[in-house]
């Protein structure tokens, strides 16, 4: 499969939206997009597509977080979401876009990244429950499914505390 990962453009917005919707199976993710996309924290060379043939078929994101522990803040990013046509997944699309955005956050000097997501699924990228860092969610999740990930060598060293999302992230 030849499969085209790059930066979103403006013609891209409907098309992620859709391919969220269909996804997810509902349309809260494909709105947390549109709302992040208008804050000042975003970031657009965190908004990734997968494009096969023309057409998007895959999309993710990482958005600006903070980590707060005792009065002090610790910035990270939020692999959220990450979404693939459901005719298109389970080939790979998925993987790729994880990949190719932790390189780009890396590189834009990014130390860390936080996902709420399948347990079986991230880890194979290098991600391990926060909660080896007392990295607490502020949802109340099981702790296989709130995950971190160092994108430099001790990125987390010494932190500890609790994630805290935009209020985008609870208004869908």
């Amino acid at each position: 499969m030849d499969v085209k990962i790059r930066r979103e453009t403006a013609g891209d917005h409907q098309n992620i939206t859709v391919v969220n919707n269909l996804a997810f199976g509902q349309k809260n993710e494909g709105q947390l997009i549109l709302r992040l996309r208008k804050t000042k924290k975003f970031i657009p060379e965190l908004s990734l597509v997968a494009e096969m043939e023309g057409r998007i078929v895959g999309h993710i994101l990482f958005y600006p977080i903070e980590i707060r522990s005792e009065g002090k803040v610790f910035p990270s990013l939020a692999l959220a979401p990450m979404a693939v046509l459901p005719e298109y997944q389970k080939k790979g699309i998925g993987g790729q876009l994880v990949k190719e955005g932790l390189k780009r956050a890396r590189k834009l000097g990014f130390k860390s990244v936080i996902v709420l997501g399948h347990a079986a699924y991230y880890p194979r990228f290098g991600f391990e429950p926060a909660s080896r860092w007392s990295i607490r969610s502020p949802f109340d999740v099981p702790d296989d499914v709130f995950m971190a990930l160092e994108l430099v060598r001790e990125g987390l060293k010494g932190l500890q505390g609790v994630v805290v999302y935009p209020p985008e992230f609870s208004e869908v």
